[in-house]
């Protein structure tokens, strides 16, 4: 696995780095994406991937993975540098809900404060990728080409 250091920022109307998830974006709510925008992307980017992990959520799966995934989107072209509010442009992979595109936090019932990380990572490939790849899957296909990348984190919890 190859570090992708860069200078990018991530950031949301929607929340602010460390700050909770507003519950429209969240199951509980309407259970659409939050805005995202992004800028210094690195020299040579090509494409974006989007995605959001809760790595708090109590599951390990039998490949080694922990966490539950929320989002996966990819073959975002490079001059895209924001989402809307409930995207559905570009390719959605498969979240751990078992469907294509965006599902928001939906921790269990007393289990505190769960981190969601939305990462955007930066390729120096633009080579489409088939629709519904999982995390991991596109992981495995975009490693070698990713040459940025940076995370903003919010939180959640239920009752």
């Amino acid at each position: 696995m190859g570090f992708a250091l860069s200078d990018m920022q991530l950031t949301s109307s929607a929340f602010a780095a460390g700050g909770a998830i507003p519950s429209k974006h969240t199951g509980e709510g309407e259970d659409v994406s939050p805005a995202l925008s992004w800028s210094n992307a690195p020299e040579g980017t090509k494409a974006f991937a989007v995605i959001c992990h809760d790595p708090d959520a109590p599951l390990v799966s039998p490949g080694g993975t922990y966490g539950f995934v929320h989002w996966v989107l990819y073959n975002i072209p490079a001059s895209v540098t924001s989402l809307s509010e409930g995207c559905t442009e570009y390719t959605a992979g498969k979240n751990d809900f078992g469907k294509a595109g965006y599902g928001g936090p939906m921790p269990p019932n007393g289990h505190g404060k769960h981190h969601y990380y939305f990462w955007v990572l930066a390729l120096n490939d633009d080579t489409e990728l088939e629709p519904g790849l999982t995390l991991w899957e596109l992981l495995q296909r975009i490693e070698p080409k990713v040459i940025g990348m940076n995370r903003l984190v919010g939180t959640y919890q239920r009752d």
